[in-house]
Protein backbone atom coordinates (compact mmCIF):
# COMPACT_ATOMS: atom_id res chain seq x y z
CA UNK A 1 0.00 0.00 0.00
CA UNK A 2 2.90 2.20 0.72
CA UNK A 3 4.18 1.94 -2.84
CA UNK A 4 0.78 3.41 -4.00
CA UNK A 5 1.18 6.83 -2.89
CA UNK A 6 1.36 10.04 -5.47
CA UNK A 7 3.96 11.30 -3.28
CA UNK A 8 6.79 10.16 -1.65
CA UNK A 9 9.54 11.24 0.40
CA UNK A 10 12.14 9.82 -2.91
CA UNK A 11 10.43 11.69 -5.94
CA UNK A 12 9.98 8.99 -8.62
CA UNK A 13 10.92 10.01 -12.56
CA UNK A 14 6.62 11.02 -13.16
CA UNK A 15 6.38 12.92 -9.58
CA UNK A 16 9.77 14.79 -11.14
CA UNK A 17 8.04 15.66 -14.49
CA UNK A 18 4.98 16.55 -13.41
CA UNK A 19 6.47 19.14 -10.69
CA UNK A 20 8.63 20.45 -13.64
CA UNK A 21 5.76 20.99 -15.52
CA UNK A 22 3.82 22.71 -12.96
CA UNK A 23 6.99 25.49 -12.15
CA UNK A 24 7.04 25.98 -16.11
CA UNK A 25 3.00 27.12 -16.53
CA UNK A 26 3.62 29.51 -12.89
CA UNK A 27 6.71 30.73 -14.59
CA UNK A 28 4.97 31.51 -18.12
CA UNK A 29 2.47 32.72 -16.33
CA UNK A 30 4.31 35.44 -14.00
CA UNK A 31 6.44 36.65 -17.42
CA UNK A 32 3.15 37.47 -19.36
CA UNK A 33 1.33 38.55 -16.17
CA UNK A 34 3.79 41.29 -14.95
CA UNK A 35 6.23 41.49 -18.24
CA UNK A 36 3.52 42.36 -21.30
CA UNK A 37 0.21 43.17 -19.47
CA UNK A 38 -0.70 45.72 -17.04
CA UNK A 39 -3.15 45.36 -13.63
CA UNK A 40 -6.65 46.82 -14.69
CA UNK A 41 -5.82 49.05 -12.09
CA UNK A 42 -2.68 50.48 -13.65
CA UNK A 43 -1.95 53.21 -16.67
CA UNK A 44 -0.25 51.38 -19.44
CA UNK A 45 3.47 53.01 -20.41
CA UNK A 46 2.93 51.81 -24.12
CA UNK A 47 3.89 54.71 -26.79
CA UNK A 48 1.25 55.60 -29.28
CA UNK A 49 1.86 55.24 -32.72
CA UNK A 50 1.33 58.31 -34.51
CA UNK A 51 0.65 58.13 -38.29
CA UNK A 52 3.33 59.53 -40.53
CA UNK A 53 1.32 60.83 -43.17
CA UNK A 54 -0.13 63.27 -41.39
CA UNK A 55 1.56 66.70 -41.91
CA UNK A 56 1.40 69.73 -39.91
CA UNK A 57 -0.81 70.93 -42.84
CA UNK A 58 -4.25 69.53 -42.56
CA UNK A 59 -5.50 67.78 -45.73
CA UNK A 60 -8.51 69.55 -46.05
CA UNK A 61 -6.08 72.81 -47.42
CA UNK A 62 -3.74 70.27 -49.33
CA UNK A 63 -4.02 71.19 -53.40
CA UNK A 64 -4.81 67.98 -54.66
CA UNK A 65 -2.46 66.95 -58.07
CA UNK A 66 -4.57 66.63 -61.27
CA UNK A 67 -5.09 63.78 -62.28
CA UNK A 68 -3.91 62.33 -65.92
CA UNK A 69 -7.52 62.31 -67.68
CA UNK A 70 -7.54 59.26 -70.27
CA UNK A 71 -8.47 60.52 -74.06
CA UNK A 72 -12.15 58.47 -74.34
CA UNK A 73 -14.14 60.34 -76.96
CA UNK A 74 -16.71 56.90 -77.11
CA UNK A 75 -20.26 57.39 -75.14
CA UNK A 76 -19.02 55.03 -72.40
CA UNK A 77 -16.28 57.92 -70.52
CA UNK A 78 -16.51 57.83 -66.91
CA UNK A 79 -14.95 61.12 -66.83
CA UNK A 80 -18.86 62.96 -66.21
CA UNK A 81 -18.64 59.87 -63.08
CA UNK A 82 -15.61 60.97 -61.64
CA UNK A 83 -16.30 64.72 -61.15
CA UNK A 84 -19.61 63.30 -59.97
CA UNK A 85 -17.78 61.05 -57.44
CA UNK A 86 -15.16 63.80 -56.55
CA UNK A 87 -18.09 66.43 -55.48
CA UNK A 88 -19.55 63.45 -53.25
CA UNK A 89 -16.12 62.39 -51.35
CA UNK A 90 -15.47 66.43 -50.65
CA UNK A 91 -19.32 66.87 -49.32
CA UNK A 92 -18.95 63.83 -46.92
CA UNK A 93 -15.29 64.99 -45.36
CA UNK A 94 -16.81 68.31 -45.24
CA UNK A 95 -19.79 67.37 -43.06
CA UNK A 96 -17.93 65.22 -41.36
CA UNK A 97 -15.07 67.80 -40.15
CA UNK A 98 -19.15 70.35 -39.32
CA UNK A 99 -17.48 72.25 -42.13
CA UNK A 100 -14.91 73.38 -40.65
CA UNK A 101 -10.95 73.59 -41.61
CA UNK A 102 -7.47 72.61 -40.50
CA UNK A 103 -6.74 71.46 -37.63
CA UNK A 104 -9.61 72.60 -36.09
CA UNK A 105 -12.09 70.59 -38.56
CA UNK A 106 -9.70 67.30 -38.48
CA UNK A 107 -10.16 67.20 -34.21
CA UNK A 108 -13.87 67.44 -35.07
CA UNK A 109 -13.60 64.20 -37.42
CA UNK A 110 -11.85 62.40 -34.31
CA UNK A 111 -14.34 62.96 -32.09
CA UNK A 112 -16.65 61.97 -34.10
CA UNK A 113 -14.93 58.44 -35.10
CA UNK A 114 -13.91 58.31 -31.65
CA UNK A 115 -17.02 58.16 -30.57
CA UNK A 116 -18.92 55.59 -33.00
CA UNK A 117 -16.02 53.04 -32.44
CA UNK A 118 -17.01 53.36 -28.82
CA UNK A 119 -20.51 51.99 -30.16
CA UNK A 120 -19.68 49.14 -31.94
CA UNK A 121 -16.74 47.87 -30.23
CA UNK A 122 -17.33 44.14 -28.19
CA UNK A 123 -16.94 45.69 -24.51
CA UNK A 124 -15.90 42.27 -22.87
CA UNK A 125 -12.74 42.29 -24.27
CA UNK A 126 -11.99 45.40 -25.63
CA UNK A 127 -11.07 48.66 -23.15
CA UNK A 128 -12.14 52.27 -24.47
CA UNK A 129 -10.79 52.71 -28.03
CA UNK A 130 -8.94 56.06 -28.00
CA UNK A 131 -8.47 57.88 -31.16
CA UNK A 132 -5.29 59.86 -31.30
CA UNK A 133 -5.45 61.25 -34.80
CA UNK A 134 -6.78 60.87 -38.42
CA UNK A 135 -6.20 61.98 -41.92
CA UNK A 136 -9.36 62.29 -44.29
CA UNK A 137 -7.47 61.89 -46.95
CA UNK A 138 -8.28 63.84 -50.49
CA UNK A 139 -8.66 62.02 -53.56
CA UNK A 140 -11.61 60.31 -55.00
CA UNK A 141 -12.28 57.00 -56.52
CA UNK A 142 -11.00 56.69 -60.04
CA UNK A 143 -13.50 55.13 -62.76
CA UNK A 144 -12.85 53.48 -66.14
CA UNK A 145 -13.42 50.58 -68.38
CA UNK A 146 -17.45 51.13 -68.27
CA UNK A 147 -19.19 48.29 -69.66
CA UNK A 148 -22.89 48.35 -70.39
CA UNK A 149 -24.35 44.32 -70.38
CA UNK A 150 -27.67 44.14 -71.44
CA UNK A 151 -30.09 41.48 -70.30
CA UNK A 152 -30.17 38.52 -72.90
CA UNK A 153 -33.27 36.05 -73.16
CA UNK A 154 -34.18 37.24 -69.18
CA UNK A 155 -37.40 38.21 -68.87
CA UNK A 156 -37.64 41.12 -66.70
CA UNK A 157 -34.09 41.12 -65.99
CA UNK A 158 -32.29 44.78 -65.52
CA UNK A 159 -29.68 45.99 -67.45
CA UNK A 160 -26.24 46.80 -65.50
CA UNK A 161 -23.20 49.05 -65.82
CA UNK A 162 -19.87 48.01 -65.05
CA UNK A 163 -16.99 50.35 -63.88
CA UNK A 164 -13.34 49.04 -62.88
CA UNK A 165 -13.07 51.41 -59.47
CA UNK A 166 -9.07 52.15 -58.35
CA UNK A 167 -8.99 54.30 -54.95
CA UNK A 168 -5.43 55.60 -53.72
CA UNK A 169 -5.15 58.16 -50.79
CA UNK A 170 -3.46 58.45 -47.85
CA UNK A 171 -6.44 58.02 -45.32
CA UNK A 172 -4.85 57.32 -41.67
CA UNK A 173 -6.02 56.54 -38.52
CA UNK A 174 -4.16 56.13 -35.40
CA UNK A 175 -6.11 54.53 -32.17
CA UNK A 176 -4.27 52.88 -29.01
CA UNK A 177 -6.39 50.63 -26.95
CA UNK A 178 -6.09 47.24 -24.59
CA UNK A 179 -7.18 43.95 -24.72
CA UNK A 180 -9.29 42.60 -21.73
CA UNK A 181 -8.35 39.25 -20.22
CA UNK A 182 -10.93 37.57 -18.26
CA UNK A 183 -9.32 34.71 -17.63
CA UNK A 184 -8.92 32.73 -15.34
CA UNK A 185 -10.83 35.18 -13.45
CA UNK A 186 -12.74 38.97 -14.69
CA UNK A 187 -10.69 41.42 -15.41
CA UNK A 188 -7.13 39.40 -15.00
CA UNK A 189 -5.19 42.04 -16.93
CA UNK A 190 -4.96 44.56 -19.58
CA UNK A 191 -2.60 43.46 -23.51
CA UNK A 192 -2.33 47.41 -24.24
CA UNK A 193 -2.06 47.90 -28.18
CA UNK A 194 -1.49 51.08 -30.08
CA UNK A 195 -2.04 50.98 -33.80
CA UNK A 196 -1.63 52.90 -36.76
CA UNK A 197 -3.85 52.10 -40.18
CA UNK A 198 -3.52 53.86 -43.42
CA UNK A 199 -5.25 52.54 -46.52
CA UNK A 200 -2.43 51.95 -49.69
CA UNK A 201 -4.87 50.79 -52.20
CA UNK A 202 -8.53 49.86 -53.10
CA UNK A 203 -9.61 48.34 -56.52
CA UNK A 204 -12.69 46.55 -57.36
CA UNK A 205 -15.36 46.26 -60.18
CA UNK A 206 -18.64 48.15 -59.44
CA UNK A 207 -21.54 46.65 -60.38
CA UNK A 208 -24.64 49.42 -61.19
CA UNK A 209 -27.88 47.48 -62.08
CA UNK A 210 -30.90 49.33 -63.16
CA UNK A 211 -34.03 49.33 -62.20
CA UNK A 212 -36.63 46.42 -63.42
CA UNK A 213 -40.00 47.61 -64.99
CA UNK A 214 -42.10 45.82 -62.09
CA UNK A 215 -44.44 47.34 -60.19
CA UNK A 216 -43.25 46.48 -57.04
CA UNK A 217 -40.69 48.75 -55.69
CA UNK A 218 -38.12 49.70 -58.43
CA UNK A 219 -34.12 49.97 -57.34
CA UNK A 220 -31.19 50.96 -58.28
CA UNK A 221 -28.49 48.74 -56.86
CA UNK A 222 -25.03 49.44 -56.56
CA UNK A 223 -22.56 46.69 -55.61
CA UNK A 224 -19.42 45.81 -55.00
CA UNK A 225 -18.35 41.63 -55.64
CA UNK A 226 -16.18 40.09 -53.15
CA UNK A 227 -13.29 40.18 -55.01
CA UNK A 228 -11.31 43.32 -54.13
CA UNK A 229 -8.11 44.35 -53.75
CA UNK A 230 -7.56 45.44 -50.83
CA UNK A 231 -4.09 47.15 -49.39
CA UNK A 232 -3.54 48.01 -45.96
CA UNK A 233 0.02 49.44 -43.96
CA UNK A 234 -0.16 48.62 -40.72
CA UNK A 235 2.11 50.18 -37.96
CA UNK A 236 1.36 48.05 -33.75
CA UNK A 237 3.11 48.11 -30.97
CA UNK A 238 1.79 45.40 -28.38
CA UNK A 239 2.41 45.04 -24.55
CA UNK A 240 3.45 47.69 -22.17
CA UNK A 241 6.72 47.00 -20.34
CA UNK A 242 8.69 44.71 -23.22
CA UNK A 243 6.79 45.96 -26.25
CA UNK A 244 6.45 43.77 -29.41
CA UNK A 245 6.32 46.28 -32.86
CA UNK A 246 4.61 45.33 -36.51
CA UNK A 247 2.90 41.84 -35.30
CA UNK A 248 2.20 39.97 -38.65
CA UNK A 249 -0.49 38.06 -37.26
CA UNK A 250 -2.45 41.49 -35.88
CA UNK A 251 -1.90 43.33 -39.53
CA UNK A 252 -3.45 39.76 -40.93
CA UNK A 253 -6.44 40.29 -38.32
CA UNK A 254 -7.08 43.67 -39.38
CA UNK A 255 -7.02 43.33 -42.90
CA UNK A 256 -9.54 39.97 -42.48
CA UNK A 257 -11.85 41.93 -40.43
CA UNK A 258 -12.16 45.30 -42.90
CA UNK A 259 -12.63 43.04 -45.51
CA UNK A 260 -15.70 41.41 -43.93
CA UNK A 261 -17.34 44.07 -43.00
CA UNK A 262 -16.56 45.46 -46.79
CA UNK A 263 -18.22 42.48 -48.44
CA UNK A 264 -21.20 42.45 -45.77
CA UNK A 265 -21.71 45.92 -46.17
CA UNK A 266 -20.86 46.40 -50.07
CA UNK A 267 -24.51 46.45 -51.61
CA UNK A 268 -26.24 49.34 -51.46
CA UNK A 269 -30.23 50.11 -52.60
CA UNK A 270 -31.20 53.34 -53.56
CA UNK A 271 -35.80 53.32 -54.00
CA UNK A 272 -37.03 55.77 -56.81
CA UNK A 273 -38.41 58.33 -55.06
CA UNK A 274 -42.16 57.75 -54.88
CA UNK A 275 -42.06 54.14 -56.32
CA UNK A 276 -41.79 52.47 -53.13
CA UNK A 277 -39.51 51.11 -50.17
CA UNK A 278 -36.35 48.77 -49.89
CA UNK A 279 -37.97 46.19 -48.31
CA UNK A 280 -40.46 46.06 -50.82
CA UNK A 281 -38.00 46.18 -53.89
CA UNK A 282 -35.87 43.33 -51.77
CA UNK A 283 -38.21 41.19 -51.35
CA UNK A 284 -38.92 41.47 -55.67
CA UNK A 285 -35.00 41.14 -56.56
Amino acid sequence: MGNNYIFSITPTFTQGLVLGQLSILVLLAFVLKFLFFVPPDEESETQVCHPHTISDHPSSNRTPKPEKEECNSSPESADWFNLLARRVIDVYRTKLQDGLSGLEGNDVARQRIEAYVNTIRPRHSLDHITVHAVDLGNAAPRLSNVRAVEANGVHDAPPHVTFDMSYTDTITVSVSTAYLFNYPMSSFARLPVSLTISLSRFESPVVVSGPSPSPVGPILSITLPSDFTLRLKTTSLVGSRAILKDVPKLHNLIEQQVRRVLVAKGSWKLVLPGLGNTAEGSTKH
